[in-house]
């Protein structure tokens, strides 16, 4: 019997799932971060292979078993930087006289996929990071966002985070009246000064994104500023919306969410979803068929029907 490999690889923890050819999972288990930007490519490729290995002593079988494995993670929105990787793992693998058929996808290219069961669709992520894609009726993918924190990730936890700190050191100023986002960035985080901000932000790597939920309980509490910042961001998601729709050129839009600032309940997505419904008909929400890691093993499958 023959099995495909599905590996979902994020920058906290990578999941690895063993499944049959009609996506049954026979086996999954975890493993470490695989952002091999950050990390580099031979702490991933340990993670993987550990992974893989796993797989195969469960099955009790050989790598000759295992027919495909797609992997998809952080960091490999490019195809030259997942060829990188894929090149790195072949090597590594080779030392160990291992042939595997191994691709590597964006993290994005496999929830997309699992959303819609491999059938056209797009998905918006908006989680630390912001970014959306589509397949069309032809099969051809299509991206809108995801330029990145500096000139890009609107309506991402990131944004939110920048703009709720921005607000903060304007109130320091006396450049705008006070908002209850200084408050909460204060209780929390202890940052009470202009001098401690810059500190935080400049010297000690303070994490941006971790300030949203406190925009968003502000603007709970009625705070003018943090209502003023969810307005503005779910505006940049809407419009991600508009351009993917144009890139797809249907009638219809198929939309899946991902990631936890419009996925949970709260007053950022409730506005974001009224805005969907009141300005954009053509949008059907529905939640994804199944997970990223099957998302993989889907594009492994398909690997397979193609060579």
């Amino acid at each position: 019997m023959k099995y495909l490999i599905g590996i979902d690889g994020g920058g906290t923890k990578t999941h690895c799932v063993l499944t049959d050819f009609d996506l049954n999972i026979i086996y999954e288990c975890y493993g470490g971060p695989s952002n091999f930007l950050i990390l580099g490519d031979d702490i991933v490729c340990n993670t993987l292979f550990n992974l893989i290995e796993s797989c195969k002593t469960f099955i009790n079988g050989s790598y000759d078993d295992i027919a495909y494995v797609v992997l998809g993670t952080t960091g490999a929105g490019r195809r030259n930087d997942a060829e990188r990787l894929e090149n790195s793992f072949t090597t590594f693998l080779e030392t160990k006289n291992i042939v595997l058929n191994f691709r590597v996808e964006s993290d994005a290219r496999i929830a997309l996929e699992a959303a819609f069961s491999g059938k056209p669709g797009s998905i918006l992520i908006a989680g630390t990071g912001s970014i959306m894609f589509g397949k069309d009726a032809s099969g051809d993918i299509h991206r809108v966002g995801g330029f990145g924190r500096y000139i890009g990730d609107e309506g991402s936890g990131y944004s939110i985070g920048k703009k709720g700190l921005i607000a903060v050191s304007k109130s320091f100023d006396g450049r705008s009246g006070h908002t209850l986002i200084a408050d909460l960035v204060a209780e929390k985080f202890k940052i009470s000064s202009p001098e401690i901000l810059i500190t935080e932000i400049y010297k000690n790597s303070f994490d941006i994104a971790t300030v949203a939920p406190l925009v968003l309980k502000a603007a709970e509490m009625g705070d003018d500023t943090a209502l003023k910042i969810i307005n503005d961001e779910t505006d940049e998601l809407v419009l991600h919306i508009i351009a993917m729709q144009k890139k797809i050129n249907e009638d219809s839009l198929f939309l899946a969410f991902v990631g936890g600032i419009i996925c949970n309940e709260n007053i950022y997505s409730k506005e974001f979803v009224e805005k969907i419904t009141t300005r954009l008909p053509y949008v059907s929400i529905q939640q994804p068929d199944f997970p990223p890691e099957l998302g993989a093993v889907l594009m492994a499958k398909e690997l397979i029907i193609k060579n």
